[in-house]
């Protein structure tokens, strides 16, 4: 059964005329008597009674009349998906964002997705560094922006670096260590230390830590960075945060120094994996973002050479400036 079939039926079933069905649908006569009459033998059965100058739908024309015009409607309805689809006019995007990310770093990513891309409904999900790895791999979102680990990095994804962050140390004002303009990690050395549960680095820093010589007794644990700001804040203890989340008046915040410590935050897609519309145009709006300007609260001085960069994969892409 041939799609232009169909649509031959549908116009003689509303004409009840074969030949101004034929000039409706812009086709020569013998054409589309041809067509039918092959859709007829197909079916089983006699579609239209012909007498003389009066066509009308037999049983069977009648019957099956509704089920061919919700295939055409269907088939006309996927046609208009799929330009939408093409032409970027009407697309869902899946964003996952690792939730130790501050929105203030990502919103003139996605605000130039929608001014650019209008037809893009971008959808944030917000979720830890590990289950945005394994939504991506398993096709529960389109594409994410986080860091892991090297040891935890898959070869099934690929790798784009956006901007490196450095980890900084957050405490009170009237900590000990504030008056320090910089802090060494043996400085932190018995010191009450607020955790952060949905940490990417969980479980790094602290075995880094303990290679330095360093012990801290965790008094707090939590998944939101808001309720560990209120804790050092409050003079609890100190926290460990990359620079650009740190989003409480009642804190400040020195370098981590000897040796220093910075994320590399990437855009993530799966390997070998077509990349949707959407998700080429939000590749191609990283590309255009000039992020060491973006990211107006991050120190501007770049990574030392002694820096240690967590998060840094060797199996990435080019970089986005550079033509990704």
């Amino acid at each position: 059964m041939e799609m232009h079939q169909i649509r031959y039926f549908l116009a003689v079933a509303e004409a009840l005329n074969f030949t101004r069905a034929a000039d409706r649908c812009n086709v020569a006569q013998p054409s589309l008597t041809r067509a039918i009459k092959l859709l007829e033998e197909e079916l089983g059965g006699a579609l239209f009674n012909r007498e003389r100058a009066h066509t009308h739908l037999t049983e069977l024309g009648r019957s099956v009349r509704p089920h061919l015009q919700d295939v055409l409607a269907q088939s006309d309805a996927a046609k208009r998906v799929a330009h939408n689809f093409t032409t970027l006019k009407k697309l869902h995007l899946k964003l996952g964002i690792m939730c130790t990310i501050a929105p203030a770093e990502l919103v003139g990513l996605v605000s130039a997705i929608r001014n650019g891309h209008p037809g893009i409904e971008v959808e944030l999900v917000d979720a830890s560094a590990r289950e945005l790895n394994e939504k991506l791999i398993d096709g529960e979102i389109d594409v994410a922006i986080y860091c892991l680990p090297n040891d935890e990095v898959s070869d099934k994804l690929l790798f784009r670096p956006l901007f490196c962050e450095r980890m900084m140390i957050v405490l009170h004002p009237g900590h000990r260590l504030a008056r320090r303009n910089a802090i060494r990690v043996v400085d932190l050395d018995g010191e009450h230390y607020i955790n952060r549960a949905k940490c990417e680095f969980r479980g790094y820093f602290g075995a880094f830590f303990i290679e330095q010589g360093v012990t801290c007794e965790v008094v707090f644990r939590s998944e939101r960075d808001d309720w560990v700001l209120a804790m050092i804040a409050s003079d609890q203890g100190f926290g460990f945060m990359p620079a650009n989340c740190v989003s409480n008046a009642g804190v400040v915040t020195r370098p981590l120094i000897d040796p220093e410590l910075w994320r590399e935050v990437n855009l993530v897609t799966v390997r070998g994996r077509p990349h949707s519309p959407a998700v080429a145009a939000l590749v191609k709006e990283a590309a255009r973002v000039d992020w060491e300007r973006a990211l107006t609260r991050a120190p501007t001085n770049a990574p030392a050479d002694s820096a240690v960069i967590v998060g840094r994969v060797r199996n990435a892409a080019p970089h986005p400036t550079k033509g990704a």
